[in-house]
């Protein structure tokens, strides 16, 4: 095969917007016809003979939600996306989104794990997304949110060469402040925690509003060196994100991130993944920003509610997202846990849905989904990890959020990704949609598709 550019765009079918029950939030729409969008990253797959190089895939959604025919697949092989398809640069392993030009069309950036190459930002637009126009920003990994709150998106930058041993490599960051044009114009620049993230690792982020002050917070999970994992946390502040003062500002983890206001008082709280003990913790926000950490509440397996029993090596929490899946205001909580034994099968993995209540986060009506749970297509071996990466938006436009979730390892590493819709009652298993690369005519083998969806 040539490359993912000899696939082609599939153009998005062009939905008029009062078909939409419930518009989409901008940042997650692509193509501003209403629904949510979901895009996947397969940075292990091979582009143009380049092995590990990578691609992106977006996959529209609509009424119906999902569907293989509605989608676009694009790399560094594609037309207008700077560079060319290189060995090993991982396109796709991280993905960040927003409306960065203001034209109320969510645009996306892709970033990569070379350490060297750029990301790349694409525009999105009535026929969603294509490479043309496309721009390189200076970094690997990325993050958006309006983080001096001036109405504008800004964009967080991170450059950093994972380490392959004890030692971190180091990373640089800045942010650049919104609104930015497709010439490649932006506003300001200012250098993000030099002093810190020079001894550390980026390896992700989240971005939310803790106190309800109109400004976006970050928070980063960092490598530390020696197997040691932890967070950076940043208020936002007029003069963008200012570091936080105490080391335990946020729990630490080495896991997902999710902000999301999982107790329906107006402010977004942070839910953070501890994978070693396969727990996740939740810092609840407030006026005065983040509570203190004798007010954070820890979730495992063995909270009651939450179905199974906890087991260190689940890895309950690698992967996290909030979003409110019943339509009752509140937001709910998906956890990846990748690493679930069922029967004999280890790492075939599960993804636990929590609900969010005016008391917080509860085991109380958790769900559990396997892919031997009825109705979920496909079979649960070993080492598939279903639950590698989730995220929760509206695809189909109804007001519930819908459950994306990878398995990175299904069908020899080729990877998949399930869509499974929301409704009042929670997640539900009809009309449940299994797609993976050889789904929608793009490179497979060991793709890894799934590493990253957003």
């Amino acid at each position: 095969m040539a490359g993912v550019v000899a696939l082609g765009v599939a153009p998005p079918q062009e939905l008029s917007r009062a078909e939409a029950a419930a518009r989409a939030p901008v940042r997650f729409d692509f193509n501003g016809d209403g629904y949510g969008d979901l895009a996947v990253g397969a940075p292990g797959a091979t582009v143009g003979g380049a092995a590990r190089a990578g691609y992106v895939t977006v996959m529209y959604g609509g009424p119906h939600g999902l569907s293989v025919t509605r989608r676009a697949v694009m790399s560094r092989s594609t037309s207008g996306i700077p560079g060319s398809a290189t060995t090993g640069e991982g396109f796709g392993t991280q993905l960040s989104r927003g409306d960065l030009d203001g034209d109320g069309y969510a645009d996306l950036v892709i970033g990569n794990k070379s350490g060297t190459t750029d990301a790349v930002i694409l525009w999105g637009g009535p026929h969603g997304l294509t490479g043309a126009g496309a721009k390189s920003v200076p970094a690997t990994n990325t993050q958006t949110g309006d983080f001096n709150g001036d109405g504008k998106l800004d964009l967080a930058l991170f450059r950093t060469r994972p380490a392959v041993g004890d030692d971190p490599n180091g990373s640089t960051a800045s942010v650049r402040n919104g609104p930015f044009t497709r010439a490649g114009g932006h506003g300001t620049e200012a250098s993000l925690d030099a002093d810190h993230l020079k001894y550390y690792d980026v390896r992700d982020g989240a971005t939310g509003d803790v106190n309800g002050d109109g400004r976006d917070d970050l928070a980063l999970s960092i490598y530390e060196g020696d197997g040691v994992y932890g967070t950076r946390y940043y208020a936002g502040s007029a003069s963008g994100p200012t570091p936080g003062t105490a080391p335990d500002t946020i729990p630490n983890t080495d896991g997902g991130i999710a902000f999301g206001d999982l107790n329906g008082d107006g402010y977004d709280d942070i839910a953070v993944g501890a994978v070693y003990d396969s727990a996740v913790t939740v810092a609840y926000g407030s006026a005065s920003g983040v509570g203190p950490r004798g007010t954070w509440k820890t979730y495992t397996e063995d909270t009651p509610g939450v179905p199974g029993t906890n087991d260190p090596v689940f890895r309950f929490g690698e992967s996290l997202s909030a979003a409110d899946i019943t339509g009752d205001g509140i937001d709910d909580l998906a956890v990846g846990v990748p690493g679930k034994e069922l029967g004999y099968d280890d790492n075939a993995g599960a993804v636990d849905i929590l609900r969010g209540s005016r008391s917080g986060l509860t085991g109380k009506g958790a769900q559990s989904f396997t892919q031997n749970t009825s109705g979920i297509p496909g079979t649960a071996e070993l080492s598939d990890s279903f639950g590698s990466a989730v995220e929760l938006l509206d695809i189909n436009g109804n007001g519930y959020a819908d459950l994306a979730a990878a398995a990175v390892g299904e069908d020899g590493g080729n990877g998949a990704v399930w869509e499974l819709r929301g409704r009042p009652t929670g997640i539900v298993t009809d009309a449940a949609l299994l797609f993976g690369p050889k789904a929608i005519g793009a490179p497979y083998a060991k793709a890894a598709f799934g590493t990253e969806i957003g």
